[in-house]
């Protein structure tokens, strides 16, 4: 009889257990990495920070100043990346998902990205020697990750997964690459090691990646796109996202606020036919 009993609050605790963890198919998470502007670099405008209800961020590094604590969701309003960073594809990305999909949808993003960073970084078996040898003025962006950025996207990949789906990959990355004939591999690999990490199937988990600052907007590494739009051919889920029209800072390496959102909004478009698509073709 005490046996019976046990047994049964085991089944009891068992079931509380998964039910606090359960995973609702209607919360659709999205990875986000890369370097500055993907980081954001653009300061945020009023416009860009009434928060819509069905729109999340997983919070990748302590805030106090945000008043936002690690491994933690909230509102999605800038800045998505972290405490001090500005706004990113990522902010229009999700409003444009959410404006999209049904009213039963949540989206959520985390977004993991260092300024400056070459796609090395992110390469989980030799970043360490990349960090070994960042410059000084990088460090401050890498230690809120433990100096381990693709770990930190990993490790708040699977808290994310306890409470939703992971639906797509977006990177915004290349600058520091540029001329790289061999980053379209280089990406391959941290794809494929972020879907074997996470459990993941390619063709239900695309990655969408982002041409820099065009030709026409004088973009100083805009030779880079041609390289960028070769990705799908060595990653057939991946899609390329234009950035011609989207406006950039005198630099000539970022966006403007309105940049930000104009390739933000492609992205989600993208994504947005993707899901038709996979939710066609399951039918």
């Amino acid at each position: 009889m005490r046996c019976k009993k046990i047994f049964g609050l085991l089944v009891v605790l068992l079931t509380l257990q998964s039910t606090a963890f359960a995973q609702n198919p209607n919360f659709y998470i999205f990875l986000c990495f890369g370097q500055s502007n993907m980081e954001g670099h653009a300061k945020f405008e009023p416009q860009d920070t009434t928060a819509v209800s069905r729109f999340k961020v997983l919070e990748a590094v302590d805030c106090p100043n945000l008043g936002r604590k690690k491994s933690e969701w909230y509102p999605a309003v800038p800045p998505l990346a972290r405490c001090n960073t500005g706004l990113t594809p990522a902010d229009y990305f999700g409003r444009t998902l959410v404006a999209g999909l049904p009213e039963n949808i949540t989206v959520g993003v985390i977004n993991v990205a260092v300024g400056g960073c070459k796609i090395e970084l992110f390469d989980k078996n030799n970043y360490q020697s990349y960090v070994s040898t960042a410059p000084n003025w990088m460090m401050g962006a890498l230690e809120p990750y433990d100096k381990n950025p693709y770990g930190r996207l990993v490790e708040m990949a699977k808290l994310a997964q306890k409470d939703g789906v992971i639906k797509g990959i977006l990177l915004h990355q290349g600058e520091s690459n540029t001329g790289d004939a061999q980053w379209p591999l280089k990406v391959k690999g941290v794809y494929d090691n972020l879907l074997q990490d996470l459990g993941l199937n390619a063709k239900s988990v695309p990655l969408l990646a982002g041409e820099l600052v065009s030709k026409e907007e004088g973009g100083a590494c805009a030779s880079m796109n041609a390289i960028i739009a070769k990705l799908p051919e060595t990653i057939p889920t991946a899609h390329v996202i234009s950035s011609e029209g989207c406006t950039a800072v005198p630099d000539h390496l970022h966006f403007t606020a309105e940049g930000y959102r104009k390739l933000g909004k492609r992205y989600g478009e993208k994504m947005l036919a993707l899901l038709k698509n996979q939710k066609a073709s399951s039918k």
